[in-house]
């Protein structure tokens, strides 16, 4: 159960748990440009498909741990023996088509930064290299996807990715700080506007 003093501070709806409440008031919107955390953040939330956030922020760690520090050059290398090997772990969602997709978007992910020099020069060009920021009142009114995460999900399918739907490429998108979707009033609203 959060503490009273974090409790009294406005925030995004959404973050009312021991693990939602750190997620949302250290990482949530605040821009991302460092490849593996980029990485990290594709797998995590391609496992999210169907399932909450909660459940993977609880997975946080041992998806660590089973995915070697999300170091995309490793993944990349996993075998099928491994793969199995992923599919018993308790700590991850075990998934056949996820685990697989992880290993494949390893792939993928490392084309594109041997393309473009880094993944991150490639992913902030759709929202042109600068956070979009929204203004909404409510969580209610932010939307599942947008034109920005359509042509990302486009591209990234045509690249071979998976698991990359136009509304996990939005949900990546405000995880990494490439939108800033606190709503007005949140205490995190205008720290990440500033970059912080």
């Amino acid at each position: 159960m959060p503490n009273a003093a974090a409790a009294s501070v406005s925030r995004c709806g959404w973050a009312r748990s021991d693990l939602s409440i750190p997620y949302h008031d250290t990482e949530w919107g605040k821009p991302l440009h460092d490849d593996r955390g980029l990485f990290e953040f594709l797998i995590l939330e391609g496992a999210q498909a169907g399932l909450s956030w909660e459940t993977i922020l609880r997975k946080r760690d041992a998806y660590r741990k089973a995915f070697d520090d999300f170091d995309a050059e490793r993944v990349a290398r996993y075998t099928l023996k491994k793969v199995e090997r992923l599919l018993a772990d308790p700590g991850i969602v075990r998934n056949r088509l996820k685990v697989e997709s992880a290993v494949t978007n390893a792939r993928a992910f490392l084309d594109v930064r041997n393309e473009h020099g880094s993944f991150d020069t490639y992913i902030w060009q759709f929202v042109g290299g600068r956070p979009k920021v929204n203004r909404w009142p409510a969580m209610g009114q932010v939307p599942p996807s947008t034109p920005e995460s359509d042509a990302m999900s486009k591209d990234l399918k045509r690249r071979g990715f998976r698991f990359v739907g136009t509304t996990i490429c939005y949900a990546y998108m405000q995880a990494t700080g490439m939108v800033n979707d606190h709503t007005v009033d949140c205490f995190r609203y205008r720290e990440v506007g500033a970059g912080s």
